[in-house]
């Protein structure tokens, strides 16, 4: 039997963000996410990673994301003023890895006889 990945609600999702109100959510929602997201700034740069930390202040100039960069150790602090699109690109590592789930996941192995252990599935 094939393992089905759950797919996160935001994996996927773009957030074109003009609105404040709507880079807020968007940040808040990748602040959450356990995948990488990719910003897309007001240069047409893009900034690919995870993001780790983000600190709302007065304004969004004064408002910061933290983002630890994909395939790489670096850390990256932008602006909510520089930001114009919020994409989630990565997989969402913690999709589907609800207690219930592994409990449920657990039982239905032993139930038809296969093997179950207490280890973790693998991320990947």
């Amino acid at each position: 039997m094939a393992s089905h990945q759950p797919r996160s609600a935001a994996q996927g999702d773009i957030f074109d963000v003009a609105d404040p109100d709507m880079l807020r959510h968007a940040l808040e929602e990748a602040f959450s996410y356990r995948g990488d997201v990719t910003l897309t700034l007001a240069d047409a740069s893009v900034v690919d990673g995870y993001v780790f930390d983000r600190k709302a202040g007065g304004t969004l100039a004064d408002s910061t994301v933290r983002v630890l960069l994909r395939d790489s150790d670096e850390r990256r602090t932008v602006r909510w003023s520089e930001i114009r699109s919020v994409s989630f690109t990565g997989k969402d590592t913690a999709a589907g890895k609800t207690w219930e789930n592994w409990v449920k996941r657990y039982a239905e192995k032993r139930l038809s006889g296969e093997a179950a252990s207490i280890e973790s599935e693998s991320l990947d």
